[in-house]
């Protein structure tokens, strides 16, 4: 939580941070923060009342000495729709190997989820591309078809994507702070 001083408006929020895509990408989506990095340019997300750009923002953070500055910028914008995306990596290994084909297990425990996500690309740390086969017995195994020779050691990895939202935060507006969004 931090103590946000944004243009005229001062509030306490609880912040979603992300990477800002690429000036010459004409794709707007966000890349999803786990935490603010030191030294790095940052977007924060957060639901507060309505602040138009240019506006200058401050975030402070409650220290024993007092507030404590830990960012600075500008509001950039107000849009709602803007897409936060949040990777997500599911991992595999490879039980049984033989050329460019592979059992792969622990990514999935059920035949049902690797029906499910069959479609799926699949890529692996030291760079190979695949996708799913077929579903092998009742444990979650899969056979898997890969782009070069599959080694033994190598790690079968799934990226999924979501999209994320910022924190609801109600003081942030006034509300009370064990208000619900069905209550506040």
């Amino acid at each position: 939580e931090l103590h946000i001083h944004c243009g005229f408006r001062r509030l306490n929020a609880r912040l979603t941070f992300s990477e800002p895509p690429k000036k010459s990408s004409s794709c707007k989506k966000y890349r999803f923060m786990r935490f603010f990095h030191q030294e790095t340019t940052a977007c924060a997300s957060f639901y507060a009342p309505v602040v138009f750009p240019p506006s200058r923002v401050l975030a402070f953070t409650e220290t024993s000495m007092g507030p404590e500055l830990v960012a600075s910028g500008a509001v950039d914008g107000v849009d709602p729709k803007r897409l936060i995306i949040k990777r997500i990596s599911l991992t595999g290994y490879p039980f049984r190997t033989h050329k460019a084909k592979g059992v792969v297990r622990f990514m999935f425990f059920s035949p049902a989820d690797v029906r499910w996500f069959k479609p799926v690309e699949l890529t692996t740390k030291k760079g190979l591309r695949g996708h799913i086969t077929d579903s092998v017995g009742t444990h979650g195994y899969m056979k898997c078809r890969f782009s070069n020779h599959i080694k033994q050691d190598d790690t079968v990895i799934m990226n999924l994507y979501k999209r994320a939202y910022p924190k609801w935060y109600p003081p942030a507006w006034g509300g009370a702070a064990d208000a619900t969004a069905e209550t506040a």
